[in-house]
């Protein structure tokens, strides 16, 4: 039996904890740094944000982050992408030295240029066992309650990878593996961003060829920053690449698709994340997003453009036109 760690014990690492207990025979400990938040889960049994999960008796929660690495085979981070470098070096004392680590955050980090796999890196020393990016269109909602899922995992590391694979995979969530994780990463932290964009058309009442228009290219731009940075070209072609960016302009359970849509209704950035509740990666992202568009010299209109609606130097509705009124040129 796989003993594993969950760091993050929010939506998606529930959800990646319990499945994993349940499905998987695996022998699993949640941890939370929040006491409050291990509290109510010990004693409700389930998550508030989700709702037909029912946590594993067999499940461990915890707020001991040594208790919680310590012996574990896998070492997943689901923390989100502001607090992994904080997480990593809190958790790299008591990691062991074989243990693979699988990061299933979103994000850039900002004023170092590094995708989260490569700030866990940076933390723990070492690849130790092997770091896999695990990454796709996977809403947490679904996933909690057993609905079909396909995801990618992705490492320079083979044998890790199709470790991961082995080991997540069941009769409803489908593991492929994948060599590129910088792609992959870059695909996770972008697509969230791209996302807001696609909510702010919604809110502010444009319909689905606005829609479509902003996923395809956005797209473009995700994939042009990837090869800029020496990723695959296919690499965003995959289910972590337009597969997750399609469910997350799209569905009803994303996040920075309803933030976007707020926003797009008249709410500030601020006002629109207090309303959705939850980490808005699209948001944290962000900043970073500009720093690698201009180390790599990328164009990123759609991303420089909802920066700067952001940052308040352009309205939410301007932006729209803005974008569309930027010159002419060849799509491809």
């Amino acid at each position: 039996m796989n003993s594993v760690t969950v760091l993050g014990a929010g939506t998606w690492g529930t959800a990646i904890a319990a499945m994993l207990e349940r499905e998987n025979d695996c022998k699993v400990i949640l941890w939370s740094a929040l006491e409050s938040e291990i509290r109510e889960l010990k004693t409700a049994r389930r998550h508030p944000k989700l709702d037909e999960l029912r946590i594993p008796e067999g499940l461990a929660l915890s707020t001991d982050i040594s208790e919680a690495c310590k012996g574990a085979d896998i070492i997943v981070f689901a923390v989100p992408s502001p607090y992994v470098r904080e997480t990593a070096k809190k958790a790299a004392p008591f990691i062991k030295n074989d243990a693979i680590i699988v990061d299933v955050a979103k994000g850039l980090e900002k004023g170092t240029q590094m995708t989260l796999c490569e700030v866990i890196e940076d933390e723990i020393g070492g690849e130790k066992g092997g770091i896999v990016a695990l990454s796709g269109p996977t809403h947490a909602e679904e996933v909690a309650v057993g609905l079909p899922t396909a995801i990618v995992a992705a490492s320079k590391n083979t044998e890790a990878s199709e470790k991961i694979q082995k080991i997540f995979s069941n009769s409803f969530f489908r593991v492929y593996t994948n060599s590129d994780i910088k792609g992959i990463e870059i695909c996770g932290a972008m697509k969230n961003i791209i996302a807001i964009a696609a909510g702010i058309s919604a809110g502010l009442g444009y319909g689905d060829n606005a829609k479509a228009a902003i996923i395809t290219r956005g797209m473009a731009e995700i994939t042009r920053l990837g090869v800029a940075m020496g990723c695959s070209g296919r690499t965003f072609e995959s289910l972590a690449g337009i597969g997750d960016l399609v469910v997350t302009c799209t569905s009803r359970h994303s996040r920075n698709n309803r933030t976007g849509f707020l926003i797009g209704k008249g709410y500030s950035a601020d006002e629109a994340v207090k309303e959705v509740g939850m980490a808005v990666e699209g948001l944290n992202a962000l900043p970073a997003a500009i720093e690698f568009a201009e180390a790599y010299g990328v164009d990123l209109p759609i991303c420089t453009t909802l920066n700067r609606v952001i940052c308040g130097e352009i309205s939410a509705a301007d932006s729209l036109k803005e974008l569309m009124m930027r010159d002419l040129k060849p799509e491809i």
